[in-house]
C-alpha cells in the first residue's frame, strides 16, 4: 500500500479555512477590484442601487460559490471513475460524459426552448448517463477496450462526436446563441437560482460516493478480488455510475464543459493520501472546489483586463499532465 504524505485528517480540517481566503480573494479583485468594506456593506446591509453591490452580490458570490461546488463535483466523479474502472485516464471531460450533457442540454433547447432550469439539470442528468452507456459500452465490445488508453481514445471520439453533432444542431436550428454559455464554461454567467437548484442532487450524488468509497477501494484492487471479497460488483459499480451522472450533470448543467478537472485532482490526492477511498472521494472534492476556484481567479489575470475562458486555464495545466500520465504510465492500469 502506498504511503501517506499527509494525512487526510489535515487536508479536510485545513479545507475551510483555504475556501474563506478563496472566496474573499475570488470576490475582491478582477477586473474592477472591490474593497473588503464594500464586500461587508454588500453582503450585511445591500443597496440594490449600488453597483459595487450588485457585482458582489449578483457576479462575483454566486460565481466562487458555483466554482468550488463544480470543482469538488468534477474532482469526486474523476475519482469514482479512475477507482471503479481502474483507468488512471478516467475523467467526466475524457470519457465523454460531460459532451453527452452539453449534447442534452443542445437538444433541450431545440426541443423545449422555454424550459425550465430544473428542465436543464434534467435534460443534463440523462445526457451524462446516455454518453456513459455509449462509452462503456463500446469498450466492452471492442477487444482490450476497457485498457486505460483505448477506454480514452473511445470517449474521446465519442465526446467528439456528441460535441460536433450538438454544434451542427445549434447551428441548424439557430440556437447557437443560446448553448454557447454551454461550450465556454462561464463561469461568470453562474445563475443562483441554477445553483438552488442543484443542491439537492448534489447531495444524492455525494452521499451515494461517500457511501460506496469503501467498496470502491476494494474494486479498485481488481474486479476478482472483488469477488473473492464478497462485493457484489454489479451494484457498486451501478451506483458508482449514478453518482458520476449526478455530480457531472449538475456541473454541466450550471457552467458548461470544463475539462481536467476530474484527471488532475484524483491523482494528486490519491498521492498525498493514499489508496483508500474513504479518504480519496471526499479529498478530492475539497481539492478540486479549491483548484477550480483559484484558477478562476487566475483566469482574471492572465490576459488582463480581460478575462481567459476557465477552460484555456485548466486545459494549459491539464494537457501536460495527461501527456505525463500516458508517457509514465503506458497502457497499464493503476495500483
Amino acid at each position: 500500500m502506498r504511503s501517506k504524505i499527509v494525512s487526510p485528517a489535515f487536508i479536510l480540517w485545513l479545507s475551510p479555512i483555504v475556501v474563506v481566503f478563496t472566496i474573499m480573494a475570488s470576490i475582491l479583485y478582477g477586473a474592477k477590484n472591490i474593497d473588503w468594506e464594500t464586500v461587508w456593506n454588500a453582503i450585511f446591509h445591500f443597496d440594490p442601487g449600488n453597483v459595487n453591490h450588485q457585482i458582489v452580490m449578483h457576479s462575483r458570490l454566486p460565481r466562487v460559490i458555483g466554482a468550488l461546488l463544480i470543482g469538488a463535483f468534477l474532482a469526486m466523479s474523476g475519482a469514482i471513475m479512475q477507482g471503479m474502472t481502474r483507468n488512471y485516464l478516467a475523467s467526466p471531460s475524457i470519457m465523454g460524459v460531460s459532451d453527452g450533457s452539453v449534447f442534452a442540454i443542445t437538444l433541450c433547447m431545440i426541443l423545449a426552448p422555454g424550459a425550465s432550469s430544473l428542465d436543464m439539470i434534467m435534460y443534463s442528468l440523462i445526457g451524462s448517463l446516455f454518453a456513459v452507456g455509449i462509452v462503456f459500452g463500446l469498450a466492452s465490445l471492442l477487444p482490450n477496450g476497457m485498457s486505460p488508453v483505448r477506454m480514452a481514445i473511445i470517449g474521446t471520439i465519442i465526446g467528439t462526436f456528441l460535441s460536433s453533432v450538438s454544434a451542427a444542431m445549434a447551428s441548424y436550428f439557430q440556437v447557437s446563441q443560446n448553448v454557447s454559455f454551454w461550450y465556454n464554461a462561464r463561469l461568470h454567467q453562474m445563475d443562483p437560482d441554477m445553483i438552488k437548484l442543484a443542491v439537492p442532487f448534489a447531495l444524492v450524488g455525494i452521499a451515494l460516493a461517500l457511501f460506496i468509497s469503501k467498496s470502491i477501494t476494494i474494486l479498485s484492487l481488481g474486479e476478482e478480488v472483488s469477488v473473492s471479497l464478497g462485493q457484489r460488483t454489479t451494484l457498486v459499480k451501478a451506483m458508482a455510475v449514478a453518482s458520476v451522472v449526478i455530480l457531472t450533470g449538475i456541473s454541466v448543467a450550471l457552467a458548461g464543459n470544463i475539462g481536467f478537472v476530474g484527471l488532475i485532482i484524483p491523482h494528486i490526492t490519491r498521492f498525498l493520501v493514499g489508496v483508500d477511498y474513504r479518504w480519496i472521494i471526499p479529498c478530492a472534492g475539497v481539492l478540486g472546489a479549491i483548484f477550480l476556484a483559484l484558477s478562476d481567479i487566475f483566469s482574471r489575470f492572465l490576459n488582463y483586463p480581460f478575462e481567459t475562458p476557465i477552460g484555456v486555464v485548466t486545459s494549459l495545466i491539464g494537457v501536460p499532465f495527461f501527456l505525463y500520465l500516458i508517457y509514465k504510465r503506458g497502457g497499464g492500469k493503476h495500483a
